[in-house]
């Protein structure tokens, strides 16, 4: 497996393997760019076909966390890491801890944090072994990230819905929401109480239709979801969701959601441009949990304070839109571009 000539490689200053005989871990951290502080980024748990898509996967996360937390203005890098399990049937106590000492012996270039496959409880047991961890609470509040990341998606949902439909609330907007996890839930609760009209799906059947009893929401098959007559799509499962044949398929006019990497190519971007689709770039609309998993680093606490900061995404994503309009070009390349400025300082 080659890593400097992997299409996904960027320059990364750091990709380590590691494992762990006796609790079966195998695990790949990828440390993106430090120049603005140590590398933050999510542990995500997942049985992985192959090493060759863990590493993928990790490379292309990694990258998105730098993007991140330079756009949302922290002193932070950007890293990711995974373990190739499956977090139902594989994951143990033993394995969590032998991560922890992974994440050790990085020397706090990395810090780990919850992410898909991984939660607060797992946090706890990878502090046993490395104090490198975020997203363990304050004050006896949940260090869950998930209301903090729907907040700023829907942020930037209401700023893409102001430039590209002109609208100004979004009483009435059609949003149609792929995957009701975590982060998907609190969006489609935040977005019902702000008067959208929602059209759910998600392969979790029992927690799909608990929310669409709750909200009143129409459901769909999960490959119906794309050709959904709606104003919004809001991409909240896995990655590499939109491909140029979903791209296609889209009668959505915004693309706004909270999976990471939702780009299958680059190119889809300008695919989605040409149909004249505005898309919120993932890393942008999505910084509102690393925005908390940041704050939660820190003795003094102030909720009141990270919301006001998560809410800055809209004025970004304002910027971003604006910026892309003016240039004719994806939104997805001027944030890119708007990134590295950054970067450069």
């Amino acid at each position: 497996m080659r890593i400097f000539e992997h299409p996904e490689f960027d320059h990364h200053q750091q990709v380590v393997f590691g494992s762990d005989e006796a609790s079966g871990l195998r695990a790949i951290v990828a440390i993106h760019d430090t120049r603005r502080g140590p590398a933050l980024g999510g542990l995500r748990i997942y049985p992985y076909t192959s090493e060759a898509d863990a590493l993928t996967d990790v490379l292309r996360l990694s990258r998105g966390m730098t993007y991140k937390s330079a756009l949302a203005d922290l002193p932070l890098g950007g890293g990711k890491a995974v373990i190739i399990a499956d977090p139902r049937r594989d994951k143990t106590k033993a394995m969590l801890r032998a991560m922890g000492r992974l994440v050790e012996s990085l020397g706090g270039r990395y810090i780990t944090a919850e992410d898909s496959g991984s939660g607060e409880e797992d946090m706890r047991l990878i502090r046993q072994e490395t104090r490198h961890v975020s997203g363990l609470g304050h004050d006896g509040l949940s260090g869950d990230p998930s209301p903090f990341t729907a907040h700023g998606v829907f942020c930037a949902l209401q700023s893409a819905v102001r430039h590209r439909l002109g609208q100004e609330d979004l009483k009435g907007v059609r949003v149609a929401i792929q995957g009701v996890g975590h982060v998907g839930a609190h969006l489609a609760r935040e977005l019902h109480a702000a008067g959208a009209r929602l059209v759910i799906t998600d392969v979790d059947r029992d927690s799909l239709g608990m929310l669409v009893d709750e909200l009143g929401a129409d459901s769909v098959a999960p490959d119906a979801i794309f050709g959904a007559e709606v104003d919004v799509f809001a991409p909240c499962a896995l990655g590499a969701v939109l491909t140029e044949d979903v791209a296609r398929q889209l009668k959505a006019k915004v693309v706004c959601g909270a999976a990471n990497n939702q780009l299958s190519t680059p190119g889809v971007a300008n695919s989605l441009h040409a149909r004249d689709i505005l898309y919120a770039p993932d890393y942008v609309a999505n910084a509102g949990g690393v925005i908390e998993v940041e704050a939660q680093r820190h003795a003094h606490y102030d909720r009141n304070a990270v919301m006001r900061h998560v809410e800055r995404i809209a004025a970004t994503a304002d910027e971003i839109f604006a910026r892309a309009k003016a240039e004719d070009r994806s939104p997805a390349g001027v944030a890119d571009q708007l990134a590295r400025e950054r970067l450069r300082g």
